[in-house]
């Protein structure tokens, strides 16, 4: 569906407006205000304007970006589509849509990603990555709001990011490498509850998260 924008954009419009097109100028330019300058040119924006939406630097373009991004993986599926399968389908399918949509852009992603390893962005990162996890549950119709709502959401995005990583070097046909090593990172997501249920069985307060994610992202593939 074509997108424009309305005769007296805010710069929240001006922004979701510019941000799917930022990744690809990126990957010349750098995440900066020469990437802002040849998106908004591409679109027929106005450059100042362009550049006041964007005035807090890369992180927020790479947010936007991000954002852009959420928005191709919620449109990808229809409601219906997504309850016909099972909770794992829904997971796969939808972190696939999210690689799908940055496919085309991944040296911007490699780019953003060198960004945002940076100490004073690893905050903002990790939230970043925390509302992906959380669009995709919400969108695969879990409602949890106790304990499983946060294990979940960790898990998948350290899912999500070693899959990321593996995307970014995969050079095999429709990324079948990297669809193999999420079907096997998913794999660990849905045995949890039951690892977990063997463990706070037998140790109680024994369980340790972080050591459990530990595992989960760095055992041999």
């Amino acid at each position: 569906m074509s997108v424009s924008l309305p005769e007296d954009p805010t710069l929240d419009e001006v922004r979701a407006f510019l941000a799917p097109g930022l990744a690809a100028q990126a990957a010349f330019d750098g995440w900066n205000e020469k990437a802002v300058s040849s998106a908004a040119e591409l679109a027929g924006v106005d450059n100042d304007l362009a550049r006041l939406a964007f005035n807090d630097g890369p992180v927020d373009m790479i947010d936007a970006w991000f954002q852009a991004v959420d928005g191709q993986m919620t449109t990808k599926y229809s409601a219906e589509e997504l309850a016909a399968m099972k909770v794992r389908q829904r997971i796969k399918a939808l972190v696939e849509a999210r690689l799908d949509a940055m496919a085309v852009d991944r040296e911007g992603l490699r780019r953003a990603l060198a960004i945002l390893a940076a100490p004073p962005h690893l905050r903002r990162a990790a939230k970043m990555g925390w509302r992906a996890a959380d669009k995709m549950w919400r969108l695969a119709g879990d409602t949890a709001t106790d304990y499983n709502h946060y294990t979940k959401r960790t898990l998948l995005s350290g899912v999500y990011g070693s899959t990321i990583s593996v995307f970014l070097d995969d050079e095999s046909k429709n990324y079948l490498e990297t669809k193999a090593f999420l079907d096997r990172r998913i794999e660990n997501v849905m045995q949890f509850e039951k690892a977990k249920a063997k463990i706070t069985g037998r140790g109680g307060d024994r369980f340790s998260m972080a050591r459990f994610v530990g595992r989960l992202r760095y055992r041999g593939v």
